[in-house]
């Protein structure tokens, strides 16, 4: 696959949508849950589409669950827990994985295009790297998703231009997307 255009994921309603309708867009696509710490970034993602949409963002919400179970329910309990939460009216598709044998190859072709890079400073960062190095010491060396809210940030070409773990600001990945429109 050479674009992000090149896949077909599954919808919320569990059609399949092409990703080629996003062609020339900016795309923030990210992986949540509803029970995580990172979870009121939701609001920040609303917030940053809201005021960008307009000018070619879209938001594109992967839950997934594959984090200590963060993401438990059906989509359509996901979707609403997300919509009368956090006002949410950005794209919100099916539960996928992104690691592992049974990863969203959307998601292996992001994780190619953008490896880990590290958690940054502070300290979630430091809470972070704490948890990730008691579960793999060699951890650092791999691209895999680390946790929930890691967002890539993909061009109007379609290519991946960054990679944000969940401990980035907001403000540092809206500079970002800013950049990219």
């Amino acid at each position: 696959m050479t674009s992000i255009s090149s896949f077909t994921v599954t919808g919320q309603d569990g059609a399949d949508v092409d990703l080629a309708q996003y062609a020339g867009k900016v795309l923030l696509v990210v992986n949540t849950a509803t029970g995580c710490g990172f979870t009121p970034q939701y609001e920040d993602l609303e917030r940053i589409y809201t005021e960008h949409r307009d000018a070619g963002l879209e938001v594109l919400d992967f839950p997934c669950n594959q984090f200590r179970g963060q993401a438990p329910g059906s989509d359509e309990e996901i979707h609403e827990f997300c919509t009368l939460t956090y006002g949410t009216d950005f794209p919100q598709f099916s539960k996928i994985e992104v690691n592992g044998a049974g990863e969203a190859p959307l998601y292996t072709w992001l994780k190619e295009s953008k490896g880990f890079e590290g958690f940054g400073k502070g300290a979630k960062a430091l809470a972070m790297k704490t948890m990730m190095l008691a579960a793999d010491r060699s951890y650092a060396s791999k691209p895999d998703i680390k946790w929930n809210f890691t967002k890539f940030l993909v061009g109007r070409d379609g290519q991946v231009l960054a990679r944000f773990e969940p401990t980035v600001p907001m403000e540092d990945v809206e500079k970002a997307v800013v950049a990219a429109l």
